[in-house]
Order: structure tokens, then sequence, then C-alpha cells
């Protein structure tokens, strides 16, 4: 009768998960083939050098995290797992070099229009405030648990959508809103803000 088999039903627990379609270049960088490597950063390139400006404000700066995060993935394609899909493991990669370059310096950047605009709305407070409360929200960020504190700057400072930030965070979409939400309720409770 042959191998005809039912399939998962929709319901099933593991829901299927596209492939990546980065796998092939991963695999042929993995065998040692340099042209696959610089397919990669011509694929990222730009839209990585975008994420590290959001928190690495200069743009040299910027510039040399985004050359790290792509030697870093180099140096270290033999540790890919695959569990999550390449980008994302790349995106975590440059956005936690960005990180470590800003608690390098002793000074925080200062905040752009479009973060304040993010920052007021979500934490439903006026514009003077949110700018007056700014530098200490970015000093208590570091308060936050690792995984709120990823997503509630992916969502504010990058405006990625929660299904962009569950790629990145690694996680499901309802795991990366709960993080978003309870970071931003800490938050609230730390600045003492009405919540």
């Amino acid at each position: 009768m042959g191998s005809n088999r039912a399939s998962t039903p929709p319901d099933s627990e593991s829901p299927a998960t596209p492939p990546d379609e980065d796998a092939p270049l991963v695999e042929r960088i993995r065998a040692g083939d340099h042209s696959a490597f610089e397919a990669i950063v011509r694929k990222y390139e730009a839209p990585l050098g975008s994420l590290v400006r959001r928190y690495v404000k200069n743009d040299a700066d910027a510039k040399d995290v985004t050359q790290r995060a792509f030697l870093r993935v180099f140096e270290r394609i033999a540790t890919f797992r695959g569990e999550a899909a390449f980008r994302s493991w790349l995106f975590r990669i440059a956005i936690h070099l960005a990180l470590n370059h800003l608690r390098g310096r002793d000074r925080f950047e200062s905040a752009e229009l479009d973060d304040l605009a993010a920052f007021t709305s979500s934490l439903e407070t006026g514009r003077l405030v949110a700018a007056e409360l700014w530098q200490k929200v970015v000093a208590r960020l570091a308060e936050l648990p690792p995984k709120q504190r990823l997503v509630v700057e992916l969502r504010l400072f990058h405006e990625l959508s929660f299904r962009e930030i569950a790629a990145v965070a690694a996680c499901s979409e309802e795991s990366a809103k709960a993080n978003y939400h309870h970071g931003v309720k800490r938050l609230r409770s730390i600045l003492d803000l009405p919540g």
C-alpha cells in the first residue's frame, strides 16, 4: 500500500516552521566557500548596519560594530546550531556587540525625536515627561531581565514587529508580547509611573 502517511493535524503541538532561506549559504560557508560568506555580507550589510545604528549613533562606530558582527559570524559559524533562523542569530550577535559597545562608554547617546515619540507612546506619558525620563530609562533598562530588556529595546528603539522580535529573540510571538508588556510594566514601576 506504500508510504501514504497522514499529515500532521493543524492543531499539532509543533507547528511547521518555514525553512531557513540562508541554510544553503551557511552550509557552503562551513565548507570553506568564501563567496557564500560574501553573499551573506551583501545580503545583510544594509539591514544589519541599520539595526546597529539604532543603538550606536556614531556612523564610524556603527560600521565598526557591524563589521565585528560579520567577523564574529565568520569565526563562529561552526557553532551555529540552526535552532533559529540564521538571520536571527546574526541579529542577536550584532545587538549584543552594539550593547557591549555602548556599555563600554561612560555616557549614553542622546535620544532622537523618533525614539522619544515611541517611548512617550509606550509609557503613556507626555512628551516633556518622556524627554525628562529618557536618561533614567536608558540607565534602568539594565535592571530588566535580559529577555525583557531585549524585547523592549527592539520594540521601542528599533520599531520591530512582535513577529520580527520573536525571530531575533528566538522565542514565540506570544512570548515576545508578554516580555514586552512585563518589561514596560516593570519600567513603569522602577520609574514610579502610574500604570
